[in-house]
């Protein structure tokens, strides 16, 4: 035991009396050391098991799931359309839409890249209730109940948190208990405590790797973050495609969200990782600031400094040979990346087409592998740097400390190294200097940790701040979603301009026509497509004087078998009639009537080529599981193919399942004739053709329809062409005289005495051709009469004629 120091305060000599009293105090960090590394490996151990179980058996579901499929390798040179199939996705269910919508009502704040018209308040973006508010609802997404992946990996992170921060503790007492050692001259317990301090290295290095610290990377955060993403990716994915188009609302019908990829593929991903580092950064600093001031009571209160001395040559030399290629890692991660956008660009470049072919479930397909492959690329990148992540926290933080510790006990074990002072140190024999510099140790461990700790909280305000212009890009991302999947539009009121531009539509009555007023009616089942009152209008969000009424109340009843072509002018609403019927565009007035989505197909104008094999182009929007299933063979589309004359393509591209850039390597005649085959494959009871053969020969474009035909089909044509007259029964042609329309049946009296005047508008105009001529040839003569008399300088003039 040590006595008092009379030279000592009263509460200096308390605190040295509880420090002396405790003489297990450098064996106790042993048990806890065992503890906790226990704790560590167990939990390791225990994730490492259950994720290799899950890996094989999605394998071998994988497997199961292929067995009798065609082969999908690669095969000279070429890239096979891949038949290997993961889990099935699970969709978010309607009710769940239902029930999360009233969370997500319009916010009160206008995000940066939204529309102009959307920025209805001036509540600033920031840390305040209205952030709280917008991150609770987001939080109904990410963790929708208790017992989930997000929870668990929660649980485990805090878990981690707590243990850093005892670690933390334990470390500094250790280091206190070495140092008092190290002035004791007490070799035996000097040697000890390294061995505690290795010991503890191993469970504190991957703490710091599992949870958080002064690492690139946190594996837990990152994995909270990844699970957050992949949640809200799906979530927002399965809004955006479905049967309601949202895709196409969302980019047509409404101006709230400008740049929707943006959003989906950056936007998220960012709110995913500041929320989840800003669990680490600043509950981290919390609890660290309660401990830390909790063990600062118990301890001497002093401040002071201390150094350690490093060998920065060895440790760069040992950190370069481990180094992996993170540069080459990072590329490919940028590129899979700009896979997933790319994605989505195309999507939205081609909604119309998708939309016409009610193809969101194969392009929902699409873009969930390619994130698939990109978060299974960055996983691989977590695996990689935990463990050199582990390596240079062993390395920079206690290997370091070691090698200053040594360096500072030479003096103690080795006099003749050290100085006078050093020796007249170890001979005094002053075990309360001893006891003293623990404290110190200690406490100086503990404090610095504290100030790094309030560093660390003040920091995380700022980030919080940035959390706040994401989460508000975020949730208006999915709060309109939500509407525009619910039908609920936003639009002007009506104004006294928009009521004095539509009286400009004639002796009609007129109606101004907002989003938000829609009345209306979609009915399904019907057998045939009919119209009752419906006005073709252009949606125009954000204009405050309403949509454009192309056509006015137009009344059509197309049956079962009566073929129709639509023509008109451009920009009359030809192809506005298929898009109401697709259900593209809202009906604003009256009733709409069409059959199911099974018994209806649309060839829009522009070809439509999708990412995947050949056989993909001909079945789409079906999958080859979907083909599979419905019994079809590859026997079957070559028979397509042969009626549209595409018989050659599969032998000149290598095969059903060759993947290729289809848009670049097919005509513009291909394109056309294999949207066609897609209609053949299908064989709806009605079709709606948009210009679809206008780049096919008269001959081929002539034999495609009459299979149509032929095969039960009910065409309906838009096109400005006579040479397709023949192959329908009625005409409505839309003037673009105020909304005016016409119907007819081809083949009457009525039809006929219209061709004929127009045959004689076209021959009279022929007529004056021989006119024109002689007239052409008279101001040729004048004008070379003109230049013949022309300068009496003698200049040569040139001759010229008129052309």
């Amino acid at each position: 035991m040590v006595a008092h120091s009379k030279d000592l305060p009263q509460q200096i000599n308390s605190v040295l009396d509880a420090v002396r009293t405790k003489k297990s105090a450098r064996a106790r960090p042993l048990p806890a050391v065992a503890l906790v590394s226990f704790i560590a490996i167990v939990v390791g151990r225990y994730l490492s098991n259950k994720q290799a179980k899950a890996k094989k058996a999605a394998a071998a579901a994988s497997k199961v799931s292929t067995e009798g499929s065609s082969s999908s390798n690669v095969k000279e040179g070429k890239i096979l359309a891949p038949t290997k199939t993961s889990r099935p996705i699970k969709h978010t269910t309607p009710e769940t839409f239902a029930r999360n919508r009233k969370y997500f009502p319009p916010s009160k704040v206008a995000s940066a890249g939204s529309s102009a018209s959307s920025a209805k308040s001036s509540v600033k973006v920031g840390v305040n209730k209205e952030f709280f508010r917008q991150i609770e609802a987001i939080f109904k997404i990410l963790i929708p109940k208790l017992h989930c992946k997000e929870t668990m990996i929660l649980i485990l992170h805090t878990t981690f948190l707590v243990l850093r921060t005892y670690l933390s503790v334990v470390v500094a007492r250790l280091d206190g208990a070495i140092v008092k050692d190290l002035i004791a001259g007490n070799g035996k317990g000097f040697i000890r405590g390294l061995g505690y301090w290795f010991a503890i290295a191993l469970p504190a290095t991957y703490t710091n790797s599992m949870a958080s610290g002064n690492i690139p990377i946190r594996y837990l955060q990152s994995k909270l973050s990844i699970a957050f993403r992949t949640r809200l990716t799906r979530y927002v994915h399965d809004l955006y495609l479905n049967d309601q188009v949202t895709y196409y609302r969302v980019l047509n019908l409404d101006d709230r969200i400008e740049g929707v990829d943006q959003y989906i593929t950056t936007d998220v991903a960012k709110f995913c990782d500041s929320l989840a580092g800003l669990y680490s950064n600043l509950g981290k600093p919390i609890l660290d600031t309660i401990i830390f001031n909790y063990q600062l009571m118990r301890s001497i209160g002093v401040s002071g400094m201390g150094g350690l001395f490093v060998s920065y040559v060895v440790t760069a030399f040992l950190l370069r040979m481990v180094t992996p290629a993170f540069g080459k890692l990072a590329a490919v991660e940028a590129k899979l990346e700009g896979d997933f956008r790319s994605a989505h660009t195309r999507l939205i470049t081609n909604a119309e087409e998708v939309a016409f072919y009610n193809g969101a479930d194969l392009e929902h397909s699409i873009l969930t592998r390619t994130y698939k492959r990109l978060i299974r690329h960055i996983n691989s990148i977590y695996k990689i740097r935990i463990a050199y992540n582990m390596f240079e926290d062993f390395i920079i933080k206690y290997c370091w400390s070691a090698v200053g510790l040594t360096l500072c006990a030479l003096p103690v074990f080795f006099p003749a190294l050290g100085g006078v002072d050093s020796v007249k140190d170890i001979a005094s024999g002053d075990k309360v200097v001893g006891a003293r510099t623990k404290g110190f140790i200690t406490s100086k461990r503990l404090m610095m940790s504290l100030a790094d700790a309030g560093g660390r909280m003040m920091y995380s305000y700022k980030e919080m701040s940035e959390l706040a212009g994401s989460t508000l890009r975020v949730y208006n991302l999915i709060s309109v979603l939500h509407q525009l999947h619910a039908g609920q539009f936003e639009g002007a009121a009506p104004t006294v301009a928009g009521s004095s531009n539509s009286s400009q539509k004639g002796d009609a009555e007129t109606e101004f026509y907002s989003m938000a007023d829609i009345r209306g009616i979609m009915t399904y089942g019907y057998e045939g497509i009919k119209f009752v009152g419906v006005p073709i209008v252009t949606p125009s969000p954000g204009n405050a004087n309403g949509g454009e009424e192309l056509v006015h109340n137009l009344n059509v009843d197309v049956k079962p078998g009566d073929h129709m072509l639509v023509t008109g002018p451009n920009g009359v609403g030809k192809t506005g009639f298929a898009r109401l019927v697709a259900g593209l565009w809202p009906v604003f007035r009256g009733e709409v009537y069409r059959p199911n989505p099974k018994d209806i197909f649309y060839i829009p104008q522009r070809a439509y080529l999708s990412i995947g094999s050949l056989r993909d182009q001909v079945i789409y929007p079906h999958s080859r599981a979907d083909m599979i299933k419905a019994g079809r063979t590859d026997e079957e589309l070559m028979t397509i193919l042969k009626h549209v004359h595409l018989a050659y393509i599969p032998d000149r591209e290598g095969g059903w399942d060759t993947v290729k850039e289809w848009k670049d390597v097919f005509s513009g005649g291909e394109k056309q004739r294999m949207n066609m085959a897609r209609l053949f494959y299908h064989k709806p009871k009605f079709a709606i053709l948009d210009e679809c053969t206008s780049a096919v020969s008269s001959d081929v474009e002539g034999l495609m329809y009459n299979h149509a035909k032929d095969e039960g089909i009910t065409l309906i044509t838009i096109s400005h062409r006579p040479a397709l007259f023949k192959y329908h029964l009625h005409l409505l042609k839309l003037t673009g005289d105020h909304g005016h329309w016409e119907f007819s049946t081809i083949g009457t009296a009525e039809e006929r005495q219209s061709v004929e005047n127009e045959i004689a508008s076209l021959q009279a105009k022929l007529d004056e051709v021989e006119d024109l001529k002689k007239r052409h040839a008279e101001i040729q003569k004048e004008l070379e009469v003109g230049l013949n008399a022309g300068p009496q300088d003698g200049t040569k003039v040139q001759k010229r004629g008129l052309f």
